[in-house]
């Protein structure tokens, strides 16, 4: 959450003339309404499986993918991300990206918790996302995040 990865890697495909696939925008489309309505009515667990259900589809050869920020702790996830993908791990202190969402409407998993929670999930969540092939430096502006992760990507 909150690490750029949306934009980022918008700007990636545009720059490498690829597809680009938003695994959250997926699951609003399969889903028919947002995500925040999708936890409303069927919590974390249907956002979970309709995550699991549209990732294959995004996990396309040459495709730019910018996962939900919990999509990585599903090992199934995790090893069908990882076969023959570059990773790539947006990092981003926390301080930084509570900065960045804490005003955000439309975010179910920090909706009534306080800083203290979201910190926790933040720390659960990195320890999967420090296991990236690549890790770039996400406290720059995207442009630059973009530009270093294509280089990885192309090399």
């Amino acid at each position: 959450m909150g690490s750029g990865k949306t934009l980022v890697g918008a700007l990636v495909a545009e720059r490498s003339s690829s597809r680009f696939f938003d695994v959250d925008h997926l699951v609003e489309h399969e889903a028919g309404m947002s995500i925040a309505d999708l936890f409303a009515t069927g919590g974390e667990p249907a956002f979970r499986a309709l995550e699991k259900q549209v990732l294959p589809a995004a996990l396309k050869p040459g495709a730019v993918v910018a996962l939900g920020g919990g999509a990585v702790m599903d090992d199934d996830n995790w090893a069908l991300i990882t076969d023959g993908a570059t990773t790539v791990y947006i990092e981003v202190p926390f301080e930084t990206v509570w900065h960045r969402i804490r005003q955000v409407p439309g975010r179910p998993l920090i909706a009534g918790r306080t800083v203290q929670d979201v910190e926790a999930l933040y720390e659960r969540r990195r320890k999967r996302y420090e296991q990236a092939e690549h890790r770039v430096n996400g406290e720059r502006p995207p442009g630059e995040v973009a530009a270093e992760v294509l280089r990885l990507w192309s090399g």
